[in-house]
């Protein structure tokens, strides 16, 4: 059963799909946000060419664990994303996934503009990655 993980930005959509055991995240691609709605039929074409199951939304959470007006946009456009696309879609919390990004690509002394370019589909490998480490400590 394959899991897609999103990263979702104000203007870049990261994207990971998990292998067919559920086992590891590898990242498939950024969307870019042009035009209002886009990034849903996108996400669609990518969950049947990669034939998903369900889908992960990072949360973004406060430390504190509350979550805040970043974390409720998030919300909105997973509900959204249940609207549009029959499938599963749950909402994973993602506190510092975009931080741990950076700085990996950094060590791997990526170029500031390659990271720009990637850090997104890094994020959401990550937040998949997490998820799927989660379900099989159960």
């Amino acid at each position: 059963m394959k899991i897609m993980g999103l990263d979702y930005g104000d203007r870049r959509i990261g994207v990971a799909v998990s292998d067919m055991f559920g086992w590891t995240a590898q990242g498939v691609e950024v969307i870019e946000r042009r035009r209002e709605g886009d990034e849903y039929g996108r996400i669609a074409e990518l969950a049947s060419q990669h034939e998903v199951e369900e889908i992960v939304v990072g949360l973004p959470k406060n430390m504190n664990g509350s979550v805040g007006p970043r974390g409720e946009i998030c919300k909105a456009f997973a509900e959204e994303l249940r609207s549009r696309i029959e499938l599963p879609v749950h909402l994973w919390d993602e506190r510092l996934t975009t931080v741990s990004a950076q700085r990996t690509l950094i060590e791997a002394d990526v170029s500031r503009k390659k990271r720009k370019g990637i850090v997104d589909k890094m994020a959401a490998v990550l937040i998949l990655q997490n998820y799927l480490d989660s379900k099989s400590k159960k």
